[in-house]
Order: structure tokens, then sequence, then C-alpha cells
């Protein structure tokens, strides 16, 4: 049968994540369709229930904890030969009491970029992919501050932890760009962090970057994703946002979510649009506006991915 034919089942799945930045997958159990491979634990939303209360209710009846804390984060639709699933991930960051496998099925704690179990169920491949994005992208302002003000902040940034970075200088040249891209990209690569250009894919060559950052107005022209290991789009609508995901896109920005300094009296989505716009959305989502890094619960509670920002990321 066709999977347009085919009605959806209803998942969830939890990423329970604790403070080391490590995940918990779980092994399926003998008897069970793919038994043996591993997957983010979860289950079926049953008739009527709500996709966070069979969250809570399948942790319990798997692992025998209590949810205290969970967050929307992903949805994305995966046809299996038996079954065509919509699997609503969220992230779990709190819990109460000691994991056990109640159906005798082996759980273990992984980290990004170090994968010690196989195999995966093929579904959760993009939320693997997912996972290793930051929950903070760092926007410049170097046409702002000046070249040396804005690298020196960039260097404090990454020593206190910032990973992704996006070079946005809409009135240099792109020999200048290409330049500054480079420079931050070297400062980059000794913290382990990315850095992405929002310019043509020319100028993210010549720097030598991850990635290219889209505006929308490249993102609704491009006609395939750009051949690059990291490209995001900025998103202020579903029209844009479903471009970037027809293009499987690694994530996008949406916003402005709050007023800004640069922008003052525009309009804004508030959370609750935004939240609306990211339901049921298949990419990561950051949340930009008049935010910084003490608003990313909120754009958690809201299903952000994380928060990106100008000036929030390069104060203090």
């Amino acid at each position: 049968m066709p999977a347009a034919a085919r009605r959806r089942i209803e998942v969830v799945a939890a990423v329970l994540q604790r403070p080391d930045g490590t995940f918990l997958l779980a092994q399926r159990p003998v008897g069970k369709v793919y038994e043996g491979y591993w997957e983010f634990p979860g289950g079926k939303v049953e008739p009527g229930e709500a996709p966070e209360a069979a969250l809570a209710r399948e942790l319990l009846e798997e692992l025998g904890i209590d949810v205290t804390r969970a967050y929307p984060w992903i949805t994305r639709d995966y046809d299996y030969e038996h079954a065509a699933v919509r699997l609503r991930f969220y992230r779990v960051t709190g819990w109460r009491g000691e994991l056990h496998g109640r159906e005798n099925q082996a759980f273990s704690w992984q980290r990004v970029g170090a994968l010690g179990v196989s195999p995966l169920l093929p579904a959760n491949g993009p939320i693997l992919r997912a996972l290793a994005l930051p929950v903070f992208y760092g926007i410049s302002n170097a046409t702002e501050v000046g070249t040396h003000i804005f690298l020196t902040r960039l260097e404090l940034a990454l020593q206190a932890g910032l990973r992704l970075v996006q070079i946005r200088e809409k009135e240099m040249d792109a020999d200048a760009l290409a330049e500054l891209a480079s420079r931050a990209s070297a400062l980059a690569g000794a913290y382990g962090a990315a850095v992405l250009v929002n310019a043509d894919e020319r100028v993210a060559r010549r720097a030598g970057v991850a990635g290219v950052h889209l505006t929308s107005s490249r993102l609704m022209s491009a006609q395939a994703r750009p051949d690059f290991e990291l490209v995001g789009a900025s998103c202020h609508d579903e029209r844009e946002l479903a471009r970037a995901a027809e293009l499987d896109l690694d994530f996008a920005v949406l916003g402005p979510v709050g007023q800004t300094t640069s922008h003052p009296g525009a309009p804004v989505l508030g959370w609750q649009r935004f939240h609306e716009l990211v339901a049921s959305y298949p990419l990561p989502v950051y949340a930009i506006g008049g935010l910084g890094a003490e608003d990313l619960d909120e754009a958690w509670a809201a299903g952000a991915h994380g928060i990106a920002a100008i000036r929030g990321a390069w104060q203090g």
C-alpha cells in the first residue's frame, strides 16, 4: 500500500539527556518487530491520549521512571514495511526513580559522535544528527563592533562553550567576508566548533567553513540542498519552514520571537505562534529575536531546539 494511503500510527519517543550530554538508547526486546535494534524509548499513543501523557506512561511502563520535565522537540514521519509511523520526539531532562528495563530490555547511555551500540532503528538516524547541534547559535556583528573586537569576543565565547557560529555581515564585500569567515573558522576549529556563512556558496567555499546559512529569499529560490556538511535557513512563516524541510536542511531559524534593538516596533511572533509553527515539524528550529541564554527553558517549552542570537551571543 502506498505510504500516503496508510494510516499513520502516533508514537512518542523520549530523548533522555543527562547533564553530561549523554543520552539513553534502549534495545528492542525479543519478540518485537526489529528485535535487537536500538532506539529511543517510547511507544504508541493510545486513542484519545495526549502525547505528553503517553510519554509519561511509556517511560513508567518500560523504564520504571516518572517524568518530571519534558519538552516537545522534533516530529518525524517514517514508513516501515509493517507500519507508517509519526514519531513525536521529546527532550526529557528530569525524572524520578532508577532506570531499569521492565521488559527485560537492555539500555545504554551514549554520547553524540561516539555511538557504541548497533544496529540503530532506521527512523532514529536523523535524531542523532539533530542531537549533534548545540542549543546555542551565535551570529556575528563584526560590522557593528569592528573585526578585531568581534574575533576577540568570539574566542571568549568559544572558551565559554559556544560551538555553532554564523558569520552574517551583509555590508561586507565578498573578499572581506571570506577573510573574516576564514579567521573565525580557524578559531572555531581549535574548539571543535562549526562556522556557517550567510552568503553565496562561493564565499563559503573560499573561506573553508563547515556550511552555509540561507536567507529566506535564497531558501525559496534554491533548487536543491547546497552541498555542505551543515546547512541552515532563516524562516518567518509556514511556507519557508516547509521549504527548509523539503530541502532536508539541518535546521531552521524562526523569528523574530521578540522585539530587537535593530528593528524596534517590528511585528513579532511571540512564543505561542512560534509553538504553533514548529509543532509537528521535522527539523530542529532555533528561536531568534531579542533572546539570550536565559530564554532557553522557555524556548524548549515552545518546541525550539535552542536559541540563536546576535548581541546575546557576545555578552558576558
